[in-house]
Parts: C-alpha cells; sequence; structure tokens
C-alpha cells in the first residue's frame, strides 16, 4: 500500500538516493519543499539543472569547474613546482582553508579500490604523469584519505612518481587539536610520532 500521492512519494524515493538521507529525512526535505512556495522549489530544481548542464571537469586538473580552465590552474601566482594530489574536488576546499598551500592541483576523482573494482586505469593517474612530464613540477603531495584506499593510492603514485627524479611527500596524519591521547587509536598515534617536528 502506498502512504502518500505518487506525486509525493516518487519525490520522497528521489531524496533517499541522495548520500545521508535516510526515509526520515527524505520525508521531512519532501514536506518541506511541499510547504515552500512554488517559486523557491523552482528556484532549487533550476539550481540543480544549472549544475548539472553547466558543471565539468577542468582540462588540466580535473577539478570540477564551470569553465574549461578552473581557477586554480589559470591562476599565475600559484607555484607550477609543486602538485598537491587529491581524490576529490571537495579535498581542494579543504586545503584552500588551511591557506597554507599555494601550488597546483591534480584530482584523481577516486582512489584505488579492489574490491570495489576500481583500479588506477579507472582514475587520473595517466594524467598526472603526463603532467609530470612537462619538467615543471619539482614535488608531489599526496593528500589522499588516510584510510587503506587512499593509502594504496599512495603508495602506488610515490612508485610511478620517484623514478621521475621528483620529491614525493605525504601530507601527515595523526592527532586532532583537541584531542586526548587516551582516546587515540594505535594507527593514529603511530603516524602522529612519525609525522613529529621540531618546534
Amino acid at each position: 500500500m502506498q502512504y502518500y500521492a505518487t506525486p509525493l512519494a516518487v519525490l520522497i524515493d528521489e531524496l533517499k538516493k541522495l548520500p545521508g538521507i535516510g526515509p526520515k529525512s527524505a520525508q521531512r526535505l519532501a514536506f518541506h519543499l511541499l510547504k515552500v512556495s512554488s517559486e523557491e522549489a523552482g528556484k532549487l530544481a533550476q539550481a540543480i539543472k544549472n549544475v548539472k548542464e553547466t558543471i565539468r571537469f577542468c582540462r588540466i586538473c580535473f577539478n570540477i569547474t564551470d569553465k574549461d580552465i578552473c581557477d586554480y590552474c589559470r591562476d599565475p601566482k600559484r607555484d607550477d613546482a609543486i602538485i598537491c594530489v587529491v581524490e576529490e574536488s571537495r579535498d581542494i576546499v579543504a586545503i584552500e582553508k588551511t591557506r597554507e598551500f599555494r601550488g597546483r592541483y591534480h584530482v584523481l576523482q577516486g582512489a584505488i579500490s579492489p574490491l570495489e573494482g576500481i583500479g588506477p586505469d579507472d582514475i587520473k593517474i595517466k594524467e598526472l604523469l603526463e603532467r609530470l612530464s612537462e619538467g615543471k613540477t619539482k614535488e608531489v603531495v599526496v593528500a589522499t584519505n588516510p584510510n587503506v584506499e587512499g593509502e594504496a593510492t599512495a603508495m602506488y603514485i610515490a612508485r610511478l612518481v620517484k623514478p621521475l627524479s621528483i620529491k614525493v611527500t605525504r601530507i601527515a596524519s595523526g592527532l586532532p587539536v583537541g584531542g586526548d591521547l587516551e582516546y587515540a587509536d594505535e594507527v593514529t598515534l603511530g603516524r602522529a610520532l612519525e609525522g613529529r617536528r621540531e618546534i
């Protein structure tokens, strides 16, 4: 038995497909959309349509953009000698918020994950090597996630890049500011010790 009118049931089903949205959240969102004006609902629908029609990947770094080349790649003030390799475009935003990095980026659009059938040819590693062959890069910072897939991807990239006489570094991982040592797991605490620096 269907509990809601068909258009509402379809909306709820579509909203449930979004990451992090379960049945209850989908219902709340659907009922919220029912309450807003047609104009507001139309703005949301138009924003979704615009994103699907205008957003594409930068032809240099594969970041998402609405232009042929993204703002980071077009910025003449950024350092060509260093490329930070990330898994997804949203990782660039996290790094940019630190205001610590002024180099270039390369978005892999994923990580190596044999269990999910994602190999090196399924992400933008070949394109990274093509960029490195231009000879401008002196250092590659691998900023993949500190999980099994991210570590496997980092090791694979390091193995390919080191023979090119380019320095390969990995972002440090360890304890969050405000965290307590007694609650840290052994791997995190071990990484924090490995990544220690002089003060």
